[in-house]
């Protein structure tokens, strides 16, 4: 019995380790079945990081690759600006170089015809000589022959007699290389005058005496007029200007011969139509608002001119001048134009003459600057001119050009005759002067001297196309009595100083005011 349990106990611890043999195979087949998951599962996942790794590595080289070819081309596009703005300049300065190239081959020809022609005068000057020489032996030899002299008389004479005929060879050769320098000078002159011509082609409208005033209705003709025509009478009085009121509908026409005081009426009689009250007392304030305001508009005008014209460092005064001319007129063309088109001009013929071109264009500028004032002051326009200029520490040379663009002083610089011509130009051009209107504005402006020079006198305007000459005196000055002997004096002086056709009327208005102001 021990025997066999000892047999069983042993099967059974066989069975027993059989068993656990398998059990042990089984979890180690386990376990390396889950090692093997584990590591597929861990290569899967370093393979997918590190195709995400590639893939962002890829992403983050195309954008660096990206941004650099970015730069790249925002070099290459500053580089290729660079280039075209190089090429552009070169371009440009070929340009200048070509031109500078075409006159100096021009000059080239003209210098090779004139030492041609210098050549050609050498050599018969030399064949002269020669010809003189032979001449002078064979005399020499003929009076020492035939008159016994010695040869020094000889000498002594035939020098004396090839001297009077070698000066009067050379007075003609004279005048002739004279004449061909003229012919030359002549011709050139014309070719940059005609240059200079054709390179400006302002346009120019000849100024008129009368300017038109629309109104909204019919109505206000009648308000214009006022009560016993008061409104009319004052503002003719503070303007100077005529009001003509008739047929033409809602129009009133400004009638002066300054186009500064049509200005100074239109602006005014337009405010006082948009601001609808009317009479004397707001007539005179209004007209003197808007000679205030005009004032400020002239010199508005004068610093675009310099600005137009391109000339700088202009006084303020002379400014101020500049823009007066916008209100002058010579021979019906307006003088601020005129001196626009001259400062062109001379620049023009400055620049083909290789001179100054900003001071010629300057001295062309205030050419006329005097006939802003010369109806205020005695003596011609261009004295008056030169006289301002000086005043406000202008350039000798400027002053002089002023002061001989009408030959009162003799021109002495090539400025002042470059000033003289481009004024013959520019008033010369075929429609931009008529004498005739400028006659009448001459009579006119003469008309009212008439009257102002006489004391006691205030304000004198011509009205009526000159008809008419309305003078105000100073009421504490001049009494009822002395305004008819006024009156009288002023016709008879007319009568003797002016030429016209007709009659003029003179009227001398005295009138006396009181002004009181209640509180």
């Amino acid at each position: 019995m021990d025997f066999m349990l000892v047999i069983y106990l042993a099967l059974a611890a066989l069975a027993g380790l059989a068993a656990g043999a398998q059990i042990h195979k089984a979890v180690v087949a386990k376990r390396l079945g889950d090692a093997e998951g584990l590591a597929q599962r861990i290569v899967l996942e370093a393979r997918k990081e590190a195709q995400a790794q590639k893939k962002e590595i890829i992403l983050q080289g195309k954008d660096d690759l990206f941004n650099q070819k970015r730069e790249q081309e925002a070099e290459f596009r500053d580089r290729e600006r660079e280039i075209k703005l190089k090429e552009r300049k070169l371009e440009d300065a070929g340009t200048r170089l070509e031109e500078r190239i075409e006159k100096a081959t021009a000059k080239e020809q003209e210098l090779l015809v004139q030492e041609k022609d210098l050549s050609r005068r050498d050599r018969q000057l030399a064949e002269n000589e020669a010809y003189i020489q032979t001449r002078i032996e064979e005399e020499e030899r003929k009076l020492v022959e035939i008159a016994g002299m010695t040869a020094e008389e000889a000498r002594q004479r035939i020098i004396a007699e090839v001297r009077a005929k070698s000066e009067h060879e050379a007075a003609r050769m004279a005048r002739q290389i004279e004449t061909d320098a003229r012919e030359t000078a002549d011709r050139k002159a014309k070719e940059i005058i005609c240059s200079a011509i054709q390179r400006y082609a302002g346009d120019y409208v000849g100024e008129q005496t009368v300017t038109a005033v629309s109104l909204p209705s019919e109505d206000m003709k009648g308000r214009i007029i006022g009560r016993e025509g008061r409104n009319i009478r004052a503002l003719e009085a503070a303007t100077g200007v005529d009001l003509i009121i008739d047929d033409t509908p809602e129009t009133v026409i400004l009638s002066a011969y300054s186009p500064l005081r049509r200005a100074i009426a239109k602006m005014a009689l337009e405010r006082l139509i948009q601001d609808g009250r009317i009479h004397p007392a707001r007539i005179e304030d209004v007209v003197q608002k808007c000679t205030q305001e005009m004032d400020v508009q002239v010199r508005e005008i004068g610093e675009q001119a310099t600005f137009d014209a391109g000339v700088h460092g202009i006084h303020p005064e002379i400014v101020h001048l500049l823009g007066q001319l916008r209100y002058r007129t010579s021979f019906t063309q307006n003088v601020l134009q005129h001196s626009l088109e001259v400062s062109a001009l001379c620049g023009m013929l400055a620049a083909e003459l290789g001179f100054d071109e900003k001071k010629a264009k300057r001295a062309g500028l205030l050419h006329d600057i005097g006939k802003a004032v010369d109806h205020e002051i005695e003596g011609p326009h261009a004295i008056i001119g030169a006289d301002i200029a000086k005043k406000y520490n202008e350039g000798r040379d400027i002053v002089h050009a002023i002061a001989a663009h009408h030959e009162d002083v003799r021109p002495d610089t090539v400025l002042a005759v470059l000033v003289q011509a481009a004024d013959s130009i520019s008033g010369a051009r075929p429609g931009a002067r008529k004498e005739l209107l400028e006659n009448y504005v001459k009579r006119l402006e003469t008309l009212e001297a008439i009257a102002t020079g006489f004391d006691g006198v205030s304000k004198a305007y011509a009205i009526q196309a000159g008809r008419e000459i309305r003078v105000m005196v100073n009421s504490e000055s001049v009494d009822d009595d002395t305004t008819y002997l006024l009156c009288k004096q002023i016709a008879e002086k007319i009568e003797q100083e002016l030429t016209y056709p007709g009659q003029i009327r003179v009227t001398v208005i005295r009138e006396r005011r009181a002004v009181g102001y209640a509180k």
